[in-house]
């Protein structure tokens, strides 16, 4: 039975990792060279990491769990999300490696926390990820009463957590059955396989937030309109992410679509995951779908004007200025 006056308005379970973003990679990458970049930065990552983050600066209250290795990674990133406003309590740590036996034996060096190397170039990038603890965090490491102690929960990249990704049907049918709503964001697939159990975690979805290409892959149709659809069949609110172009929602028959926000552009690194924040940011609080959308643009527009999914979040008076100038994140209810 759903609390009436929950401790968070969302929670999450999830990877937390950094992020180190390189730009102006060269067009080609020929082997033995070393190769000059224009500029670099080291951030929070991880899309669950992010949106927690994100969601906390726009005023939400916000529960996360997460596994980190004992490494420098680990404490920077931490502080990071804690320094958002999150509530990082029941955070998860890798042990620090122990000291060799005396037989002569090397201990196993324990696995670090995730990192992402993001190659930019002018007008596309790639993404190399260390998976690290991303990987490790397993339905042991959660605590269900902390995370159903909450309106909402929400799942990001549901191909790179391998360790709950058997489970997380199950997991989403506790948390439904305890009263919360469920988001989805897949991400991407690196595998390109798009299956892994995917069709079964969403009939416990009741917001999906793919990108075009992210709902084209799932669906197997060419078209995105044909995609939508296919989605809408099978959750009851289908949000999709056009990048520059805005988004669109679609539930039941119903379709909204808002414009994007046209920013000075740095890069899109964590933007989809903060057009996911700005939305929930509304959803949790009752507002109407294109309310929910609006914020998510301007959310989504607002990461990409700094380095990073977080940074200009981070910055509070160059977030007041922002909404000052492109439209508030109006919240003229508390969450429902």
């Amino acid at each position: 039975m759903k609390k009436s006056n929950p401790r968070f308005d969302v929670t999450i379970a999830g990877e937390l990792n950094a992020d180190l973003i390189l730009y102006g990679v060269p067009e080609e990458l020929p082997p033995e060279r070393e190769l000059l970049v224009r500029g670099m930065m080291l951030t929070l990552g991880g899309s669950s990491a992010i949106v927690a983050h994100n969601l906390a600066a726009l005023g939400s209250r916000v529960g996360f769990q997460s596994r980190i290795g004992s490494d420098a990674f680990g404490q920077i990133v931490l502080d990071m999300v804690a320094h958002g406003g999150v509530d990082v309590s029941r955070m998860r740590r890798n042990p620090a490696a122990s000291a060799s036996s005396g037989d002569g034996a090397r201990p196993a060096a324990p696995i670090g926390t995730g990192l992402t190397v993001i190659m930019q170039r002018e007008a596309w990038r790639n993404m190399v990820t260390y998976s690290g603890t991303i990987a490790e965090l397993s339905p042991q490491d959660l605590d269900l009463e902390y995370l159903a102690d909450s309106r909402h929960f929400h799942f990001s990249s549901f191909f790179l957590q391998t360790g709950l990704q058997a489970q997380v049907a199950e997991l989403f049918r506790k948390l439904k059955a305890a009263g919360l709503s469920i988001s989805l964001d897949t991400n991407d697939d690196p595998d390109d396989r798009w299956d892994n159990g995917l069709l079964e975690v969403l009939q416990h979805v009741d917001v999906f937030f793919p990108n075009s290409r992210e709902a084209r892959r799932i669906t197997g149709e060419e078209e995105v309109e044909a995609a939508v659809k296919r989605l809408a069949e099978m959750v009851p609110l289908v949000v999709v992410k056009l990048g520059a172009e805005g988004a669109l929602a679609q539930r039941g028959r119903e379709r909204f679509a808002c414009p994007g926000v046209k920013v000075d552009f740095v890069d899109a690194v964590g933007a989809g995951d903060s057009f996911d924040a700005g939305f929930l940011h509304q959803y949790v609080r009752g507002a109407d779908l294109p309310a929910c959308l609006a914020s998510g643009n301007l959310a989504g527009a607002l990461s990409t004007t700094r380095p990073g999914g977080t940074e200009a979040f981070r910055d509070q008076r160059w977030r007041e200025e922002f909404f000052r100038q492109h439209g508030s994140l109006v919240t003229p209810q508390p969450a429902r």
